[in-house]
Parts: C-alpha cells; sequence; structure tokens
C-alpha cells in the first residue's frame, strides 16, 4: 500500500493544444506536473503560467508533462472558451491545456477532486499516477525544478525516499499573488 494518495482522474470539458484528451491513468510511466490558472488571475499571469511554460521547455526530453488545467471558480462569463483559446494564443502557451468541468457548486469538479484552494496551484504526480506535492500559490523556480527532477529519476535510486517533498511546506508567497476559491 502506497503512502500517497492516487491521483483523480482529470473531469474536463474541453482541451487545447492536443488532439486527444490526456488521463491520468493513460500518462502512467510519466510524471505529470498540473497548474491550474484561470485567465484573469494574477497570480497565473505572473507565475504559474511562464513557470508551467519553462517546465515544457526545459524538461520536453524527459518523461514529464505538463497539463494547464484552467479552472474558473469566479468570473465565469469573462472566462469561456473563445476567450481562452485568444489567451492561449496570446501568451504562447503550447502545452496540453484541459477546461475543468463545471460543478452544481462553485468549484469546478477537478479542482474539488484535488481539494486545491484556487489558483495557482501546482500538483506533481509520480509515474505510478500518486499525488507527491500539491500547492496553491506562487513557488520558486529552481523549487520546483528539484522536486520535478527528483520524480524523474526516482526510479533509478533503488526507491531510495529523499522526503524531499516535505521539506517544502509554508513556501507560497504573499496573498496577493494567488486567487482563493474560499475567501
Amino acid at each position: 500500500m502506497s503512502k500517497w494518495p492516487k491521483a483523480p482522474e482529470l473531469t474536463t470539458s474541453h482541451w487545447l493544444n492536443t488532439n486527444v484528451p490526456l488521463t491520468i491513468e493513460g500518462l502512467k510511466g510519466k510524471v505529470i506536473a498540473l497548474h491550474t490558472f484561470q485567465m484573469l488571475c494574477p497570480g497565473c499571469v505572473s507565475y504559474g503560467l511562464p513557470q508551467a511554460s519553462k517546465l515544457a521547455h526545459f524538461f520536453r526530453d524527459e518523461d514529464l508533462v505538463v497539463i494547464g488545467l484552467h479552472t474558473v471558480f469566479e468570473h465565469h462569463q469573462a472566462m469561456q472558451l473563445e476567450s481562452l483559446k485568444a489567451f492561449v494564443h496570446e501568451y504562447r502557451l503550447n502545452f496540453p491545456i484541459a477546461v475543468d468541468a463545471p460543478s452544481d457548486g462553485d468549484i469546478p469538479i477537478t479542482m474539488a477532486e484535488y481539494g486545491l484552494a484556487g489558483t495557482p496551484a501546482l500538483v506533481l504526480i509520480d509515474r505510478q499516477g500518486q499525488v507527491r506535492f500539491a500547492h496553491h500559490g506562487a513557488i520558486d523556480d529552481m523549487l520546483v525544478s528539484k522536486m520535478v527532477s527528483f520524480l524523474l529519476c526516482e526510479d533509478k535510486r533503488n526507491n531510495e525516499d529523499l522526503d524531499l517533498f516535505s521539506k517544502v511546506s509554508g513556501i507560497g508567497q504573499s496573498s496577493g499573488e494567488k486567487c482563493s476559491a474560499n475567501p
């Protein structure tokens, strides 16, 4: 039995930058960096999306899949699919982007299943499909790169558990750099 939870499947309404919808199950064997964002979130535009783009670029030859998850919990009318397509084009986002499916409540389905408090958020999923790290807010690029490298090399270390992820709690930036779903 693993000490890490199984990553919930992505429940989406649309996909951009990919010809086929991606699934957590279908990506087993690869490390996944799931970056949640909203177009109108200052922290997403300033930190989260540039970080996702850097990860996609610098780890493009590795077993890392970067997925953007547009998860709208406020300003619904302003963040429709056509607006998102224009946003993705303007910001030159080349990695796959999913649109989180709406729920009956305020929080979209995938965001709720992952227990995320807002945007930007980063979820790192290991090769076995387990959530190894989840964080709401900005995180230093060097630290994210270290965590991703750790997960990419994990099987090569004879499953040595350095417990790197327990050392990075409380690393978010000020509340002005993130949007919270629960005020």
